[in-house]
């Protein structure tokens, strides 16, 4: 187990190595949640106007739920949209660096504008799983609950290389969804190990972060100065920001090269090491 955590970590490095080569790749996370949060601000009033209606009236209340799963529906797949194209701008620009180039920002867009209708089609599919799983969650017990969150978890993992197939391949997303699930059944335990090795390692940072900055804000409200504690919790707030965006552009980058490694036996270097890419994608004994 240390040995895989250890190999784990090594790829987040030598994900860092080239998160610092090209640190403009910070820019699609960034935007993504911009994006997102659009989306969010987007939908919520509707959804709320849907809700107040159902609590006024009590006929009707199929009519307003159908309407309400359909709006659910469509918020999802914009949610899913966003998250996907910027995610497949930063793997295309990931995959420049590893050909030896020099993305840009108009570089990664570019690659993810090319596979608009890909991008739009795993959306859709990503969505109606979302709501199936939802519907099904809220009409189960306990156990069931537990059972379709693990069901949803087996799902985000299998899909975990759909977007870097989708920019690398000319293909359609349900081929990639089953091409991603293909490569992970044969590479199940170090692939997990390494993604839960990436979120063990970014939960630690963030739990330093907010107690440094806990510290920080009292520090600053010993002062009395509202201004000190003002320029406190937002020195805090932009270091929880900053290390999110490094960690989705460090869980792109990672997702792109092991998928390069899993169809072409390599990747380009860039401070990756074969041999533990090699070991990430070891068969299961």
């Amino acid at each position: 187990m240390f040995d895989r955590l250890s190999r784990s970590w090594h790829l987040v490095k030598a994900s860092w190595a080239v998160l610092k080569q090209d640190q403009q790749l910070l820019v699609f996370p960034l935007i993504s949640a911009l994006a997102a949060l659009v989306v969010v601000v987007s939908f919520a009033l509707p959804l709320l106007g849907l809700g107040a209606i159902d609590g006024l009236s009590g006929r009707g209340g199929s009519a307003v739920s159908m309407v309400t799963y359909v709006v659910g529906f469509l918020f999802y797949v914009s949610l899913y949209f966003v998250i996907f194209f910027f995610n497949a701008a930063l793997v295309g620009a990931a995959m420049i660096r590893f050909d030896g180039g020099v993305p840009t920002v108009r570089d990664g867009l570019r690659v993810a504008n090319s596979k608009f209708a890909s991008i739009l089609g795993y959306a859709l599919i990503a969505a109606t799983v979302g709501m199936v799983l939802r519907a099904i969650q809220e009409r189960v017990g306990f156990i069931g609950r537990m059972v379709v969150g693990l069901l949803g978890v087996g799902w985000t993992v299998a899909t975990y290389l759909v977007v870097p197939i989708l920019v690398s391949r000319d293909t359609g997303p349900i081929e990639a969804v089953k091409e991603s699930a293909t490569i992970l059944k044969k590479t199940w335990g170090e692939n997990v190990v390494g993604q839960a090795g990436m979120g063990v390692a970014f939960a630690l940072i963030h739990f330093l972060i907010v107690v440094c900055g806990i510290a920080l804000v009292v520090a600053a409200a010993m002062t009395g100065s509202g201004a000190l504690i003002g320029l406190a919790v937002f020195v805090v707030v932009a270091v929880l920001i900053l290390a999110a965006l490094v960690q989705s552009a460090l869980g792109g980058i990672y997702s792109a090269a092991l998928y390069r490694y899993a169809s072409q036996g390599g990747v380009a270097s860039n401070g990756f090491d074969s041999n533990a890419l090699h070991m990430a994608f070891a068969p299961k004994a």
